[in-house]
């Protein structure tokens, strides 16, 4: 491919710096949004945490970058492609580093963060404290008094910080917009035939390698603690480990800004469009023209940014919309993946999560394993499946068949992972009794050993006892006195820890042995899959680009990735947040009142809901593409016989076309055509 380029480069070499400019351009736009947007995932639980919201709170703010790309991509699209594409996708950037930036604003207007602990932050302290205070107290804060708002709630109450990660996750969308589908019909429209698919491939397989960086950011920054520079760190007594820890997330936000503001830059000195070589009428294949209806003439002809009044453009607008949606492989195909990208979106968003609860991992360490595991599997996949289309030169039925087999294949071993399921932690009151027996009937977090003391039910303080039992707070766990500080602190004379010396420490405990034996394999199978099923994204990317007319393809590109993210990307974080919401056991409160961030959850349910959803959808997507494929075959079929019934005629224009080519160009400065031949026909 590269001897073949640098020869092709010796006669137009402005053309050759411009189009490798802009791959270079494109390649480093696509990694700063893939960057920003795989760090939004990697903070839901810090977002959690810090603003105290349910998961399905957070998948509004998830979904609502994909609110930003509907308001404006189907006009993006469709007039972008007439327009200057490349200072297009400048402006786009410009905004999505705007948006990035004022999602890290609440930070600096909010007010430090105050976690829950019964706890003496400073080292010198030297006086006892009670963690049960007696009924007769004075001090003892029961459950009555915990719901009763706290000063200054008048003012929280009035200003939800969140709105403005909302705010500004949409205009992310709103900039992200004409990244896709003007750069990728830009090199569609001016590279050859036979090279497109392997520049679409390293431009996706760099998008892919974003989030290995965006999940490293996260690991990095989830160590940090949230408010640092701000506060004494000796006096913060939970680890990045503890479920109330926050890590630096506005940090990661300012990072990923700048990166974005610079990948505007080279797209201010690309050209409006390139000059079209003379030589891509001759590599057309049969196949693709058998999906355009006009002349192969007419195409060869065809300029993205020929010039039209805006008043027509906008009169076509409807009917051109109504000839995409009438191919029916393209409706399929949408639909096909509409159905996978909820499966795909819901999966992804929630994933370091189901690591964090479910194996009992820091939120560091999920995003870490994520981004260097994880997300390398998925970008290889990708870069091979161009790779694999390119060597093979497979034709559109190919590369549906392949897409559809890697795709079916990593369907099956996804079902491996209902068998690598955890136990639930032992957290005396909620998922154990107080006598270390599971109950599956509703447990109270009161018992007769903690009936002296007046505890809240709702503060999260977990202590580990002797006996390997976990307690919702020291006070719960009938602690009577304490000694030492921070994360080594001490709890003594707890009358539920009925052995040893009746001592607890900080923290929960960590004895889930089983689930620390089962967890690498997990990771395993999770590589292995992500690795199958992405080997078929460039050959079914590929299958939407060839199955249209090239005047339709930024429209074709830019409906689609409005529609699924409109019917995926929207919904599925929501409604996957609001299932994973049903398996919580303890809802934390907010010091305002009001349901705050879950505490636990229910391991085994968190399993079966978040699987069973991701691969049931997965499920459903099957039927439709086994009718795709058969549609697709009938459609090639009658394409095919169309061609063979004008055969004489094609074929004239093209020996006269070829002929007109070989007496217009020397040897030295013109790319071989011989490999054109009766055998291509089928081959995209």
């Amino acid at each position: 491919m590269q001897h073949l380029t640098k020869r092709w480069c010796m006669k137009p070499l402005s053309f050759c710096v411009s189009l490798q400019m802009f791959l270079v351009a494109l390649s480093f736009a696509y990694f700063a949004k893939a960057l920003s947007g795989s760090y939004m995932k990697s903070t839901i639980t810090q977002l959690e945490r810090r603003f105290d919201i349910p998961s399905y709170l957070i998948g509004v703010i998830d979904g609502s970058f994909e609110i930003g790309n509907l308001l404006v991509i189907a006009f993006v699209s469709y007039f972008g492609a007439k327009l200057h594409r490349p200072k297009i996708i400048a402006i786009g950037c410009l905004l999505m580093s705007l948006g990035t930036f004022l999602i890290a604003l609440p930070h600096f207007i909010i007010g430090r963060y105050k976690f829950e602990t019964s706890i003496r932050s400073s080292v010198n302290s030297t006086s006892d404290l009670s963690p049960c205070p007696v009924r007769s107290s004075v001090l003892a804060a029961g459950p009555s008094t915990s719901s009763v708002p706290s000063s200054g709630c008048e003012h929280e109450s009035m200003l939800s910080m969140w709105i403005y990660v909302f705010l500004g996750n949409i205009l992310r969308g709103i900039g992200e917009t004409p990244v896709q589908p003007l750069g990728i019909s830009y090199i569609d429209d001016y590279a050859l035939e036979e090279n497109a698919a392997f520049y679409i491939g390293c431009v996706q397989t760099i998008s892919v390698i974003g989030p290995v960086f965006g999940y490293l950011l996260g690991s990095v920054c989830a160590k940090i603690y949230v408010d640092i520079g701000f506060v004494n760190m000796e006096s913060i007594s939970i680890t990045p480990g503890d479920a109330r820890w926050v890590g630096a997330w506005w940090l990661g936000y300012l990072i990923a800004g700048l990166i974005t503001l610079l990948s505007a830059v080279p797209f201010w000195f690309l050209p409006k469009s390139l000059p079209l070589p003379e030589r891509r009428l001759a590599k057309y294949s049969p196949e693709r023209t058998s999906f355009i209806k006009d002349s192969p003439l007419l195409e060869h002809k065809y300029q993205a940014d020929e010039p039209a009044n805006f008043l027509e453009m906008a009169k076509d607008f409807l009917p051109t919309l109504r000839s995409l949606l009438g191919n029916p492989v393209y409706f399929l195909y949408l639909c096909i993946t509409i159905i996978q990208f909820n499966s795909l979106i819901g999966m992804v968003t929630y994933k370091p999560k189901y690591i964090e609860q479910h194996y009992g991992q820091s939120a560091s360490k999920a995003n870490f394993l994520m981004g260097v595991i994880n997300i390398p599997a998925v970008a290889l996949g990708m870069f091979s499946g161009g790779v694999i289309m390119k060597k093979f030169k497979l034709s559109i039925m190919g590369a549906a068949k392949f897409a559809l087999g890697t795709s079916l294949l990593g369907y099956f071993l996804s079902l491996f992972f209902f068998a690598m399921g955890c136990e639930n932690a032992s957290v005396a009151g909620i998922t154990r009794s107080y006598t270390g027996c599971i109950n599956t009937a509703i447990v109270s977090l009161l018992a007769s050993c903690n009936a002296d003391c007046q505890c809240p039910e709702t503060n999260w303080d977990p202590v580990c006892g002797e006996n390997g039992l976990t307690y919702f707070s020291p006070c719960l766990a009938g602690c009577r006195t304490s000694h030492g500080s921070g994360i080594d602190t001490v709890f003594e004379e707890c009358s539920c820890v009925a052995v040893g010396n009746h001592t607890a420490s900080a923290g929960q405990c960590n004895n889930r042995d089983s689930c620390h034996r089962v967890f690498p394999y997990f990771l395993a199978l999770s590589v292995i899959t992500s690795f199958i099923i992405s080997l078929g994204g460039t050959p079914g990317y590929m299958l939407l680009i060839r199955c249209i007319r090239p005047q339709l393809k930024s429209l074709a590109l830019g409906f689609h990735t409005l529609t699924t993210r409109t019917l995926a990307g929207i919904p599925a974080p929501i409604y996957f947040g609001a299932v994973i919401d049903t398996t919580c056991l303890k809802w934390g409160q907010k010091k305002c009142g009001g349901r705050g961030a879950c505490r636990i959850y229910n391991t085994t349910a968190y399993r079966i809901a978040y699987l069973g959803l991701t691969l049931g959808l997965r499920t459903a997507s099957f039927f439709l593409c086994i009718l795709g494929l058969v549609v697709l075959r009938r459609h090639v079929r009658r394409q095919e016989h169309n061609t063979l019934a004008n055969g004489g005629t094609a074929a004239g224009e093209l020996q006269a076309l070829r002929k007109e080519e070989n007496n217009s160009c020397n040897s030295d400065q013109c790319p071989q055509t011989a490999d054109y031949g009766p055998e291509r026909e089928t081959r995209l």
